[in-house]
């Protein structure tokens, strides 16, 4: 299979490259990227590989999707702007991005007959529901302009599957941890700053009184069900949304702890306001990914955050 990666050089993408290139039903992958929120340097391993292909555009602009497309026979489609934050400061533009970009994508793949089509949905579709664990069929009031962007692809792609016969995949993440994962910014995610705290013996601030609770899922998982998503046979041309997740529970004071305890560091946490538009607590039912992709997550935080914290002492001695 060809397969175009949207957002290629983030985080979640760049892991999806490498893992992309190694699979043996896979015999191309392009990326297309603008480098909004990723970086050149975490394409820089694949430049070389003959199977590696780099397009530099936009998702906003329809041309650039089309041209992404073409030849291609699958869509995997992680550009976004994330964070709830970012989303409440700068609404309009999270809504370009993601709704309007999102929409480019599937009409790109339409219109170049494309029928397997994945992307990044969110846990923050789940909103106000108190329900725990989450399971896909019912979701609550949205609580941020971010989480309804995520919403509304998960609306699109239910209408892009019904009226052109595609099979489309969306994954909802639950807090997404690994290498690659800038832990720079301001909306830089709790696991990279937690880690980026430690390593340097600063105080990380804990939003809240610290229980909040969270399903972290290292990135390993979110490319095994992408990849899964993309190559195994589903019945019908329909939409499916899957929980991409461990099925376990963490507070985030349970989870600086641990980071403090692996990096041997002596800073303490302080405790800010809670964030508004934030999730109190987060769990997912894992069982239908289980079901229908034979999806068997990596739950074992204790040995993934390690291997984590061994990419951020390289990266942050290098930066």
């Amino acid at each position: 299979m060809k397969i175009l990666i949207t957002g290629g050089a983030g985080f979640i993408g760049s892991n999806l490259v490498k893992a992309m290139l190694q699979h043996p039903q896979i015999d191309k992958v392009r990326v297309l990227d603008n480098f909004a929120t990723g970086f050149k340097k975490n394409l820089e391993p694949f430049l070389a590989n003959p199977s590696f292909e780099f397009i530099e555009g936009d998702i906003r602009k329809l041309e650039d999707c089309l041209n992404a497309c073409k030849g291609m026979d699958a869509v995997c489609h992680q550009a976004a702007l994330g964070s709830v934050p970012r989303s409440i400061n700068d609404p309009l533009q999270t809504h370009d991005v993601n709704v309007n970009g999102f929409v480019n994508m599937l009409d790109a793949a339409r219109i170049n007959n494309i029928k397997r089509f994945v992307y990044a949905s969110s846990s923050s579709v789940y909103g106000d529901l108190t329900e725990s664990p989450k399971v896909e069929t019912k979701v609550g009031k949205v609580l941020s302009p971010y989480a309804s962007t995520k919403m509304t692809n998960e609306l699109y792609a239910e209408s892009y599957a019904k009226c052109y016969g595609m099979t489309i995949c969306g994954f909802r993440y639950f807090n997404v941890f690994g290498p690659n994962q800038d832990p720079n910014g301001p909306y830089a995610a709790v696991i990279p700053l937690f880690i980026k705290s430690a390593l340097t013996h600063s105080s990380p601030t804990i939003n809240g009184d610290g229980t909040i609770t969270r399903d972290f899922t290292p990135v390993t998982n979110v490319v095994n069900i992408n990849i899964s998503g993309l190559l195994t046979e589903l019945v019908g041309a329909k939409h499916y949304v899957f929980n991409v997740a461990c099925g376990n529970t963490t507070n985030l004071n349970d989870i600086w702890k641990l980071i403090k305890d692996l990096t041997n560091s002596g800073a303490e946490a302080i405790h800010g306001p809670q964030r508004p538009g934030d999730i109190l607590f987060s769990l997912a039912d894992i069982n239908h990914a289980k079901q229908l992709l034979n999806y068997e997550p990596e739950s074992d935080l204790h040995k993934e955050m390690v291997n984590t914290i061994e990419w951020y002492k390289l990266n942050i001695a290098n930066s």
